[in-house]
């Protein structure tokens, strides 16, 4: 493709001879013969350091934020290669967006489990469904490995040519905040959002909550299809004053164009009565918790906005049994309730210790909980603090704790703790593994035992690396211990 069509959109400059590309690339060590390298700058590595190693493998251009002196190569100069990544990509790959439909799903909690709604709903629509999120990549009729919970600009756009090539009609996937501030979205036709919730978390990449919320906003600037807002929440109620067209809310407690009453939360899952425009139908979904109704009221708001019934919006929600690491139960014969889940911030804590407690009436929650290490460092004491309000028995473990000390990192989850409940019930084991079999150990029938944090995750990480650890299995295992 001409260097041209490549940057249309763009601003530039160009310094030297305008070559074919072959491909684009960003990674310096998968450049390609003809290639465009693009020079990033990130947190710990900025790619302008690479150009002279990508003329080495055979690029063909550069495109740069500044001028690379003594470089014998073609240079592109911008103010944002990131964004210009975005653009490029797109253009590259022929705007794959706009051969189909994308839904991007935004908020601290909830994205994941939200994504498989929507995609059921419209599925149960008749289309054919795409997904991109934390969990994996669905592209149609193979299974991709998620490395993160939006892919970068260059590999979102060729995951979304993939899917158009395989026949697919909406691709619903999850939208980050580093994505959206980081421009992994750039050159991305949205045909609709849905807002889940916002509370602290990342704000060791945001410096505040007011700019991971504008982060968050971006993905509804001059967004051309339905907006699906929770405006239960604070937040969420304020990004719907910006929405200028198309906005769909969703809620309990506002005044909300898509509601639930009648809400029973029981063991065997949630029921409702969606309450819309368009009538009312009743809902049984299999998924446990109060949160799990505002991620199917979200993904109803949404789907009803690009034009689905109320029946294709039942079945869709009704036919989804479970999302992996997504308050997971774990089954087994020798009944004791465990559940797996993904909460890793305060409000997710609170969520779903708050929908554990109708669930064990003569009983306790026993949490298993950590925190990631290198990350933001100010939710831990909250966690801790949620813990001891809403938990009977909590042991404070071991997380993703990277470059920091295990240890100091369940002492600042402790001083929450403590704070709010002197009286809680506690222990601190950092070997995950042994917490774990710790919490199994002491359950009973009545009791329901949860382990929180990592959900699906299968590793636990280092700063030597990562090593092979799910929760899933180590619960099953601890189990199989007690039979034995």
């Amino acid at each position: 493709m001409q260097l041209d069509a490549v940057l249309d959109g763009l601003e530039y400059k160009v310094y030297g001879k305008a070559p074919r590309l072959g491909g684009i690339s960003y990674d310096s060590r998968r450049v390609k013969p003809g290639d465009l390298f693009v020079a990033m700058v990130g947190q710990k590595f900025d790619g302008h350091d690479f150009v002279h190693e990508a003329r080495e493998r055979g690029a063909a251009c550069v495109l740069v934020e500044r001028p690379i002196p003594d470089l014998d190569l073609t240079q592109v100069v911008v103010d944002n290669t990131r964004y210009a990544l975005g653009i490029a990509a797109a253009n590259f790959y022929q705007h794959p967006s706009r051969k189909l439909r994308v839904v991007g799903v935004t908020g601290t909690n909830g994205k994941t489990t939200t994504t498989y709604l929507v995609k059921s709903i419209l599925e149960q629509a008749g289309y054919k469904v795409g997904l991109i999120g934390t969990i994996q990549i669905l592209l149609g009729s193979q299974a991709v490995e998620a490395e993160r919970t939006t892919p970068e600009s260059l590999d979102l756009q060729r995951l979304l040519a993939q899917m158009v090539d395989e026949g697919v009609q909406y691709e619903v996937m999850e939208v980050s905040s580093h994505a959206l501030e980081l421009h992994r979205t750039a050159g991305l036709d949205f045909a609709g959002a849905i807002f889940t919730n916002l509370s602290q978390d990342h704000l060791d990449f945001h410096p505040t909550m007011e700019d991971y919320f504008q982060a968050k906003a971006k993905l509804f600037a001059g967004l051309k299809g339905p907006a699906a807002v929770n405006t239960d929440d604070p937040w969420g109620a304020r990004l719907a004053e910006k929405v200028a067209q198309g906005l769909f809310s969703f809620g309990v407690e506002s005044p909300a164009q898509f509601r639930a009453g009648k809400i029973k939360l029981e063991n065997a899952g949630v029921s409702y009565i969606l309450e819309s425009k368009d009538g009312q139908i009743g809902i049984d979904l299999q998924l446990m918790g109060m949160f799990n109704v505002y991620n199917s009221l979200g993904a109803a708001a949404l789907a009803a906005g690009l034009g689905c019934s109320l029946a294709q919006i039942k079945q869709g929600l009704e036919g989804i049994s479970g999302v992996p690491g997504r308050f997971e139960r774990i089954f087994n014969a020798h009944g004791l309730n465990v559940v797996v889940d993904y909460a890793h911030t305060p409000h997710g804590l609170e969520n779903i210790l708050r929908s554990a407690r109708p669930l064990v009436p003569q009983g306790r929650i026993i949490l298993v909980f950590g925190a990631g290490g290198d990350r933001d460092k100010g939710k831990r004491p909250l966690m801790g603090a949620v813990a001891a309000e809403l938990a009977d028995v909590v042991i404070i473990t071991s997380d993703n704790p990277r470059s920091e000390d295990p240890a100091q990192i369940c002492s600042s989850i402790e001083k929450g703790l403590l704070m709010t409940n002197p009286q809680v019930q506690y222990s601190i084991e950092i070997d995950r593994r042994r917490a774990i079999r710790q919490a199994v150990a002491m359950a009973t029938a009545d009791d329901l035992v949860i382990v929180a944090g990592k959900g699906h995750e299968t590793y636990q990480e280092f700063a030597h690396g990562r090593i092979h650890f799910d929760d899933g299995e180590e619960v099953r295992a601890a189990i199989k211990e007690l039979k034995e």
